[in-house]
């Protein structure tokens, strides 16, 4: 038999799943784990959401088969949304579709709009389905070192001028997973620019769109004028309302890209379930304090966790947006790389973060720190990690150098 199929063999070795066995064998062994490496959002789903799944899954009908691109009540939903929150107004019928999270509806695209052999320009460090998407449907990436201004745009126009065959797509995202970049409505406007100078199919996922620390909320490629021509935007309810596994996101945009996407979903699947359809749109549509409490939440914890860390001498930058710090491994263990120190804190500190070398080579050197414990466990982190670094720098101080040793 054939050792491995094809589009398994273009995928690489899973970087995390190294450092996930060892964290379930410290749990086996009765190690409290304080995980900070995946981003599955701990706190309740807000209960008016819950209420309304309670409510509609108690009628029979609503246990049917669904609709692939979403109940039309949700789909207006979502352009209302976009309206209130971007003023930019969608049609629902041609320019919204609902996807099983933000994460399906990418890979989907994918199959939508890639021949083999199709060039996508990625950033790196970036959310892996953003580039494994393409490559499981046969297209070859381009890696663009990840920034949000002039530099990175001018490294966009030379790789497309370099490449054969030229690029289809590029893939921006911000807030970013895992670096928490931001990007501004003026770095959008020259990007759609330079996208349609060169012919560019522009994908942008703005997950993390309503977890943001500043004073202006993060924006919608698709306020700027004419970027409906060109480009298709990826949301999720997921960080937004604490409803990670419900699985409800969406893609909006240009009628085309969106029309391909629901051609592919339709033979694919029969969308979610319909009560978690309609407990999305109240969601979207009751009152959006929650969203404010939520991101209340995240940003103390950010707060909690950089100054924790400072204390047992980590120094990690507070990000702008999203639920994750995006730190420097720390000078004595940069040797290391990234995914051994993750497991080193695994196995000394009992603390489990993201290696950064996961989110691609240009990850290598930091890791991403979820926000997904509370602050008593954050600041145990901290205490943990701490006790750790003072025994690593005590053993590193009572080794004699070579040096030394041969001058005895």
């Amino acid at each position: 038999m054939i050792e491995d199929f094809h589009s398994i063999k273009r995928l690489p070795p899973y970087v995390f799943a190294e450092v996930n066995r060892l964290k379930a064998a410290a749990r086996a062994d009765g190690a409290d784990i304080i995980d900070l490496g995946m981003g599955n959002p701990d706190m309740p789903t807000p209960q008016h959401i819950v209420d309304k799944l309670i409510e509609t899954v108690a009628k029979p009908r609503t246990h049917r088969y669904s609709a692939s691109k979403g109940i039309p009540g949700l789909r207006r939903a979502q352009a209302a949304y976009y309206e209130r929150r971007f003023d930019v107004k969608l049609d629902p019928e041609t320019q919204v579709i609902a996807t099983l999270g933000s994460k399906e509806g990418f890979a989907n695209m994918a199959q939508a709009i890639t021949a083999p052999g199709d060039v996508i320009l990625v950033p790196n460090p970036t959310y892996p389905i953003h580039e494994f998407g393409f490559i499981i449907s046969g297209g070859a990436i381009r890696h663009l070192p990840a920034g949000n201004g002039e530099e990175f745009l001018r490294t966009l126009e030379r790789s497309w001028s370099h490449s054969v065959p030229k690029p289809i797509a590029v893939v921006l995202n911000f807030p970013s997973n895992p670096t928490s970049m931001v990007a501004s409505l003026e770095f959008y406007k020259d990007a759609v620019a330079l996208a349609k100078k060169l012919d560019l199919i522009i994908l942008s996922d703005i997950a993390y769109a309503e977890v943001y620390f500043e004073n202006n909320p993060p924006p919608s490629i698709l306020q700027v004028p004419g970027a409906i021509d060109i480009a298709v935007e990826f949301t999720s309810l997921s960080k937004t309302y604490n409803m990670p596994g419900w699985r409800m996101g969406f893609a909006v945009g240009n009628e085309r890209l969106i029309g391909a996407l629901a051609r592919v979903k339709s033979y694919l699947d029969y969308g979610a379930f319909t009560p978690i359809q309609v407990a999305a749109s109240a969601a979207l549509n009751g009152p959006q304090d929650c969203i404010d409490e939520i991101r209340d939440v995240y940003r103390a914890r950010r707060d909690c966790m950089v100054e924790s860390f400072a204390r047992a001498g980590w120094d990690v930058p507070p990000p702008p947006a999203t639920m994750f710090c995006w730190a420097p491994i720390p000078e004595q263990f940069q040797h290391m790389g990234s995914v051994e120190f993750s497991k080193l804190l695994i196995a000394k500190a009992d603390v489990a973060v993201s290696a950064g070398l996961g989110f691609g080579e240009y990850g290598e050197g930091y890791v991403r720190i979820a926000l997904v414990e509370n602050e008593q466990r954050i600041r145990q982190a901290g205490r943990n990690l701490k006790k750790f670094f003072a025994e690593h720098q005590k053993t590193a101080d009572n080794v004699i150098p070579l040096n030394q040793k041969a001058s005895r």
